[in-house]
Formats: C-alpha cells, structure tokens, sequence
C-alpha cells in the first residue's frame, strides 16, 4: 500500500516551490533594475558632459565674435586710409594709361620713358 498522502505537506511543497520561483524572479528582476539604474547613471553623465563641452564651444565663439568686432573696429580707420590710398593710386594709373605713349611706335622706349618719369617723381617728391 502506498503511504498515505498528508495534504498539508503537499501545500507546504507547493508554497516552497513557488516562493522559490518568486525569490528567482525577484533576485533577476533586482540584478537587471541594479544594471539599468548604473546605466542611466553613465548616460546622465555623459549628457551632462556634452552639455558642457557644448555651452564651453558656444562660450568660445561668442569670445571669437566679440573679438572680430573688436578687431574691425579697430581697423576701420586703417582700412578707409588705405581706400584713400587706393583712390589715389587708381587716379594715377587711369592718367598713366590714358596718356599718349611718349615714344609713338616703340613700346620698350615708351615703358622706359615712364618709369624714368615715375622714378623721378620718387626721389623728389
């Protein structure tokens, strides 16, 4: 005869089971919870690395264009004396072309008469 069975252990063996199951479940659960939460501890700071290095660039080139300003600022006065300059200088070429070659039908005695005359007018100014 087969001994009789008693249906408290069979709940009982069934309890352990399923809190076996469960305790698995939970010991999983928790591992991968554990891992996500270091994770998202490692994304945040990266996140907040590349917000740094994004506001140090934008910083920085706020920096260069308050320099260029600056710098043309500065050079503004330059740069109209050297368009005055320039106006000159364009005067005196449009005069040079459209003067009359001062050796008609001999270019090189015509280019050495200028520069005579130019270097003239650089001793004695």
């Amino acid at each position: 005869m087969l001994p009789a069975i008693n249906p408290f252990i069979v709940a009982l063996a069934i309890s352990v089971a399923a809190n076996a199951v469960l305790g698995w479940a939970y010991l999983g659960q928790r591992d991968e919870t554990a891992t996500a939460q270091a994770d998202l501890r490692a994304m945040e700071g990266q996140r907040d690395g590349a917000r740094q290095a994004a506001s140090a660039c934008s910083d920085s080139v706020d920096d260069l264009r308050e320099l260029a300003d600056k710098r043309t600022r500065e050079a503004a006065p330059a740069r109209a004396v050297a368009a005055s300059t320039a106006r000159v200088h364009n005067q005196r070429a449009d005069e040079i072309l459209a003067a009359p070659a001062p050796v008609p039908g001999d270019v090189c005695a015509s280019a050495q008469a200028r520069v005579d005359g130019w270097l003239k007018g650089r001793v004695n100014p």
